[in-house]
């Protein structure tokens, strides 16, 4: 097989191709009355293992192809009824399944087995499936609505540490195929109304032909005709219409089912026969009945006992499994106590912690209207989209620890930051220019340390009216956090997280990765680079341009120090654009060419890199008079900049490190062609 269809063939797709195939083959050829009786008892066991499946699969996803197996079958039970009313025109026996429905499930009467050919139709069109259609439209619907708050309950999910990345990714996956599943039965329920409305058409065609058939080409009399011909008819589209109403039957309990994974037919049973006060209470309406009224007393007086037995041994049961259960709850903490402990699990160390008070809860439970979780998410987009950096899961916890408004913000486990806030007010910060000061409770913004007042809600407008800056607690939290992300990026950013950004890079540029790592760099020297520009803000999403820069200069030089600079300055569109405003008169502190020499005179080359001999008392004479020159520009409200020569830039950075954190320096190789500057000071 595998020789002729020129590929490996499974034995499965073998199976369904001829399937599918006989249903056509079934439709063109004519097939013997004896293949016929094959073919049905095939049609009819195809259709109870659909329905058997659907009874008691765990969980509607475990027959994700029921759509499909849905039209299959159709159109082989179609296929089947073309095939049957042809013999029952041309030879007036269709076979044996046919008749015998006629005979025996039809009582051998037209009448009756015509009655009951419409009850079938009757429960089928009208209850089952006008029911699944509708329950399939409202399930979709309602499907499609609810996925964005389950996508967002994953992710919270995730940043809470309560699933692995592996549990979110499955989790969406599963939650995708669900919203397929549905939407694919609510149009696939179409086919069950369809098949019931093409067996009713076809059993009028079937009587109405084979009537004239028996007239016309037998000279049978009308009455023998429609008698004979109407009770074959009546045999076929019961033979059709049972496998059809099973299928029905399947399609209405997978939709009913929901998607909880459990036992269908165990939990079912134990909802309705559950409690014993129930069959109790039915027990005894039943032998009511049976003792007061003309109903047959010994049956109905049966029926209530055994449901009353039943009850009372339920009861007792239930008291069993009951002290069961607490007996092995028992032992279980008694083996958790005596079982070693496990400390392998204490030694991971979460990147990024968010620790809060129980004050702080609600604004973290989205159950309770909090969007803390979605915040931490956005936080993550945005620190991507501006540093091009994958940001850590952020975990959240509670700690009966804090204060109940406190929080604070761990990074490796070590605390960096921590808050206060004032839940259900809201902070209001002065932006420089109010002059009605407006009453509250004095505070410190946590993120940057600027003053700032706690009002309520009834002070909100009126502050914003009075120019005020009002942000909300979710709000300083999430900001709060966003600085310290920002600020301790740098160190967060792994090997590991390096090499997913080459290896995101590889797919598109092969020729250039595989030129720089590991032939002229190795992944730590990387690492390293990428964090030297994060550290002092430098965006590392266009990777491509850093490790351009790189492979040209790699081959020169290994110094990280010295590479970073050359990337900055190849990067010299971003740094300019982000500090300065062209066509415009952009006021910088610089250095006096005395200083610079004095910086690299000072300058001492080893193996283990370059560092600064500069004298202690010296450089600290220096870094006051930078001190003096960057307030004097804050007064006035300037953001204080210094620029000096490309080769002074990293160690004079360096060295202003241990006295302004976030002073920024700059080289003029950084500053684009269309940016004027102008010398506000100078660092003599």
């Amino acid at each position: 097989m595998e020789g002729i269809l020129g590929g490996n063939v499974k034995a499965t797709d073998v199976g369904v191709a001829v399937y599918i195939l006989a249903a056509i083959i079934f439709l063109i050829i004519p097939i013997p009355n004896w293949m016929l009786d094959v073919m049905l008892a095939f049609n009819i066991s195809i259709a109870l293992i659909v329905l058997m499946n659907c009874l008691f699969v765990k969980e509607v996803l475990d027959m994700a192809n029921f759509p499909t197996i849905l039209l299959f079958t159709t159109i082989f039970r179609i296929s089947l009824n073309v095939s049957s009313t042809r013999l029952i025109l041309t030879t007036g026996n269709p076979g044996n399944v046919v008749l015998t429905f006629g005979t025996f499930v039809g009582g051998n009467d037209m009448i009756i087995g015509a009655v009951v050919f419409i009850i079938l139709l009757i429960v089928q069109f009208v209850v089952i499936n006008k029911g699944s259609e509708r329950v399939a439209e409202v399930t979709a619907r309602f499907t499609l609505d609810a996925m964005p708050g389950k996508q967002m309950a994953i992710d919270a999910d995730l940043n809470t540490g309560a699933i692995t990345d592996a549990e979110a990714a499955a989790q969406r996956q599963k939650l995708q195929d669900e919203s397929n599943f549905f939407g694919s039965m609510d149009g696939a329920t179409k086919y069950v109304k369809g098949d019931a409305t093409a067996g009713l058409i076809i059993t009028f065609v079937n009587i109405i032909g084979g009537t004239i058939m028996g007239v016309l080409r037998q000279s049978m009399p009308f009455g023998d005709a429609i008698s004979q011909y109407g009770l074959i008819t009546i045999g076929d589209g019961l033979a059709s219409q049972i496998p059809s109403l099973s299928i029905s039957l399947a399609t209405g309990i997978l939709i009913t089912k929901g998607t909880k994974t459990a036992d269908f037919s165990g939990t079912m049973i134990k909802q309705l026969f559950g409690l014993p006060k129930v069959m109790t209470i039915v027990g005894g309406t039943l032998i009511l009945l049976g003792v007061a009224t003309p109903l047959n007393t010994i049956l109905f007086l049966i029926f209530g006992g055994v449901f009353i037995v039943v009850a009372i041994n339920m009861q007792r049961t239930i008291g069993v499994e009951t002290i069961e259960q607490e007996v092995a709850e028992e032992e279980e903490a008694a083996e958790e106590i005596r079982r070693p402990e496990n400390v392998v699990s204490l030694l991971s160390v979460d990147p990024i912690e968010l620790e809060f008070g129980y004050g702080i809860i609600p604004l973290a439970d989205v159950n309770q209207g909090g969007d803390l979780l979605d915040r931490v998410v956005m936080i993550r987009r945005q620190i991507a989209l501006e540093l091009g950096t994958v940001v850590p899961i952020i975990r959240l916890r509670d700690n009966i620890q804090l204060n109940p408004n406190q929080y604070i913000i761990k990074i490796k486990g070590i605390q960096v930051a921590e808050g206060d806030i004032m839940f259900d007010h809201y902070m209001a910060m002065n932006p420089g220019y109010v002059e009605e000061e407006i009453n509250g409770y004095e505070t410190v913004e946590p993120s940057f340390g600027l003053p700032a007042i706690w009002i309520n809600e009834s002070q909100r407008e009126r502050a914003e009216s009075l120019g005020y800056t009002v942000v909300d607690p979710p709000s300083i939290i999430a900001t709060h956090l966003t600085e310290v992300v920002r600020s301790h990026i740098a160190e967060l950013l792994t090997r590991q997280d390096v090499q997913n950004l080459v290896d995101n890079l590889k797919e598109s540029n092969p020729v250039l990765v595989g030129e720089l790592i590991p032939n002229l760099l190795g992944l730590g020297e990387v690492q390293k680079i990428l964090q030297n520009l994060l550290q002092e803000g430098v965006s590392i999403r266009d990777l491509l341009t850093i490790f351009e820069i790189l492979a040209d200069r790699a081959s020169g030089t290994r110094d990280t120090d010295i590479l970073t600079e050359y990337v900055r300055q190849g990067l010299k569109r971003a740094i300019s654009g982000r500090y300065f405003a062209p066509n415009e008169i952009n006021e910088v502190i610089t250095l006096t060419p005395q200083v610079e020499q004095e910086i690299m005179s000072s300058v001492k080359q080893t193996e283990q890199g370059a560092f600064l001999t500069l004298d202690p008392q010296r450089i600290s004479a220096i870094m006051e008079e930078v001190q003096a020159q960057v307030a004097a520009m804050e007064e006035s409200g300037k953001t204080a900049i210094i620029v000096c020569s490309p080769i002074v830039r990293m160690y004079f950075k360096k060295m202003s490190e241990d006295y302004i954190k976030d002073l920024i320096v700059l080289s003029y190789n950084e500053v684009e062609n269309n940016v004027s500057l102008n010398s506000v000071g100078q660092i003599s």
